[in-house]
């Protein structure tokens, strides 16, 4: 990784690095964007709500698990790329595809989502191992499962995707909902990563930490950080657990009240 494409280069709004409490709709347009530089221009970030979220890149618009009504999307640029990691339905809703998709818009899911799709949907499906190109970005995917005894059902070893896309040579990873397992520990060389962490679904704080401690991305956001039955994760426990291992970026992933 040359120094150029890890350099942070600026923060759009003075709130960066706070979590915003804003209204969900509101809060698409409000919030702070992050931008970090490629070789061939910036990346800029802005989270949407819980593990949605929309990049703005040199090879074009890429919205990531979009669900919820179409108009917290209505400020951003259409996308050119979708990627769907998992069937659940705050990763996953065939309606809010349907109405942010335009014609030239790319979708990549899982084969699970896949096999959901509504048959005028067209999607390129990747397995986990499997990879495809887009517009000079690969996309590989990457497995995310449950491995704590009772939760394997949550998401089963196999079915879901995580993602590593590599834009100019900058390395972005989307876990999707994964626990600790050893593919993310294995990950080498990632600028920029999308952290899941909740209970009982996903992860703990302390365990995300660890982990990055291992495969050591650039950037980190924790996101999808709200659980059930006290499985809510805190941020800003998960960046002092992480230390000088990675630069912990917030979003404004949600509004009060707002559930995982």
């Amino acid at each position: 990784m040359t120094q150029t494409r890890r350099t942070f280069l600026a923060t759009a709004a003075a709130g960066a690095g706070v979590i915003t409490v804003l209204p969900f709709a509101a809060r698409a347009a409000a919030h702070a964007s992050d931008m970090f530089e490629t070789a061939n221009g910036a990346i800029t970030v802005h989270p949407v709500a819980h593990a949605s979220f929309v990049m703005e890149t040199p090879a074009g618009v890429i919205y990531s698990d979009p669900v919820g009504d179409a108009s917290a999307y209505a400020d951003f640029p259409a996308p050119d790329l979708i990627v769907v990691t998992h069937e659940h339905g705050d990763h996953y809703n065939a309606d809010t595809l349907a109405a942010l998709m335009g014609e030239g818009t790319t979708l990549v899911v899982n084969p699970a989502v896949a096999g959901m799709l509504p048959e005028d949907m067209m999607a390129t499906a990747i397995a986990n191992g499997e990879s495809t190109t887009w517009n000079g970005v690969t996309i590989d995917a990457i497995p995310a499962y449950n491995i704590t005894e009772g939760r394997e059902n949550f998401h089963p070893e196999g079915r879901d995707n995580g993602y590593v896309m590599t834009i100019d040579g900058f390395r972005v990873y989307i876990s999707g909902d994964t626990e600790d397992i050893p593919e993310m520990r294995a990950l080498t060389d990632i600028d920029l990563c999308f952290l899941c962490m909740n209970l009982p679904f996903t992860i703990d704080a302390e365990a995300a930490a660890s982990a990055v401690q291992d495969f050591r991305p650039t950037y980190v956001y924790p996101y999808h950080y709200r659980g059930r039955d006290g499985g809510t994760q805190d941020p800003e426990e998960f960046a002092t657990l992480a230390g000088d291992a990675t630069t912990v970026k917030m979003g404004g992933w949600y509004a009060p009240g707002e559930l995982g």
